[in-house]
């Protein structure tokens, strides 16, 4: 039987332009509930880098909502399967990360190899057949290094997902790259929420000294949460232009993407310049560690990629910011960074992980509090939404595919 969406529908329609959501689209459950079988659950996202199981037989587990993920590396590929034993259902893997050279079930002791193939149940009936009973595998793609899941039954291509930042994402060498640092930043605050501060630099000049340090107003003010996020600086404009052709005759990619026809999908990508003559994202300006991927010369280029809602690439040549949005309630989301270098470089001679972090952990640690802040005073029965600035554009952007694909998904 069909569940009656009326209430959600009239809901989203009376959403206003150009101010942020109700309050019911940050606090409440049901709510959650579908925007986590609509939304994380439709999307591929990454989720990891094969960086962090090396060797075979290495795992990792990857939660969300009600699923568990087992992540191993197998004989020649990583295989990603749902953490359910095909007896009675119990977790296999009860640790976060491990090895193991088979997965054994800790209940009754049934036995998988790594590519997910029942090889020993003991005391079944002779009829029983094990190869109808392998573990059920998750989508799953290792693409550049990262890989990528989806949790739908029905994904959407993953070389149409992927196709618009690709060139974006492989310049940067991420296959041959290893996570310097990781770390998860646990945020009492709703999903949405999180994304909407990530979505705009309206709050940058205020909260993120350090930010604004590294990164130049008048790229605050036109890239400052992505392209076509704020108002067009000229002096910016004429920085890239200049940037463009230089680094055309170097023969690098530039240019950007945006989403131009509405869709399933929510990717941007753009390369700028640094200002003030800066090579890398760190205090100084200075490289942070050795040149990566199609790199043989410091460009003085920023790059920036939105694969889908719950992730962002921020690139510099010589390091990688990889971040993954993780739903863990109506008011409770885990922001993860990875730190992404060369698989060749040596820390302590060639990079410092201080440095490489230095800002983003800076300005994640300030974004739980303002976002903390933001969910309380949204809980309150006075919350109002107010209207958005000209540098909120990018929380517009958000909101309208938002309410478009949730409005497409209860009718």
């Amino acid at each position: 039987m069909k569940k009656d969406n009326t209430q959600f529908i009239e809901l989203i329609k009376k959403q206003k332009n150009n101010f942020p959501l109700d309050q019911a689209f940050y606090t409440n459950q049901e709510i959650y509930d579908i925007d986590v079988k609509n939304f994380l659950f439709n999307q591929w996202i990454f989720i990891g880098h094969e960086s962090r199981i090396p060797n075979k037989g290495d795992y990792f587990l990857f939660d969300i909502d009600k699923e568990s993920i087992i992540i191993i590396r197998g004989d020649n590929k990583i295989n990603c399967f749902f953490n359910v034993c095909r007896h009675r259902g119990s977790h296999i893997c009860v640790n976060k990360e491990g090895k193991m050279n088979k997965l054994v079930c800790p209940y009754h002791s049934w036995v998988y190899d790594l590519d997910g193939k029942l090889i020993k149940a003991r005391m079944m009936p002779k009829n029983f057949d094990k190869e109808n009973w392998k573990l059920h595998k998750c989508n799953s793609i290792n693409f550049e290094g990262l890989i990528f899941i989806n949790l739908s039954d029905n994904p959407d291509d993953f070389n149409e997902f992927i196709k618009p930042t690709r060139n974006f994402i492989e310049l940067h060498g991420l296959n041959n790259a290893k996570i310097a640092f990781r770390k998860t930043y646990p945020t009492n605050g709703n999903w949405k929420l999180t994304l909407d501060n990530f979505h705009e630099c309206y709050h940058c000049q205020t909260a993120h000294p350090e930010y604004c340090e590294v990164h130049s107003k008048d790229y605050i003010q036109a890239y400052g949460a992505g392209n076509n996020t704020g108002p067009e600086s000229l002096e910016f404009s004429k920085r890239l232009d200049e940037w463009n052709k230089k680094t055309n005759k170097i023969g690098y990619l530039t240019g950007e993407y945006s989403e131009k026809e509405f869709s399933n999908f929510y990717r941007s990508a753009e390369r700028t310049p640094f200002s003030r003559n800066r090579l890398s994202e760190t205090k100084n300006g200075k490289p942070a560690s050795t040149l990566m991927g199609h790199f043989n010369e410091f460009d003085g280029g920023y790059t920036t990629i939105g694969t889908s809602p719950f992730n962002s690439l921020l690139m510099s040549n010589d390091f990688a910011t990889a971040f993954t949005f993780i739903p863990r309630g109506p008011m409770r989301t885990d922001v993860e960074i990875m730190w992404l270098v060369d698989k060749d470089a040596v820390e302590g001679i060639d990079y410092n992980i201080e440095n490489i972090i230095w800002m983003w952990d800076k300005t994640t640690i300030a974004d739980k509090k303002i976002i903390e802040d933001n969910q309380k005073g949204v809980n309150s029965k006075k919350y109002i939404p107010g209207p958005l600035s000209e540098m909120e554009k990018g929380l517009e952007k958000f909101k309208k595919w938002y309410l478009k694909t949730l409005l497409k998904s209860l009718k």
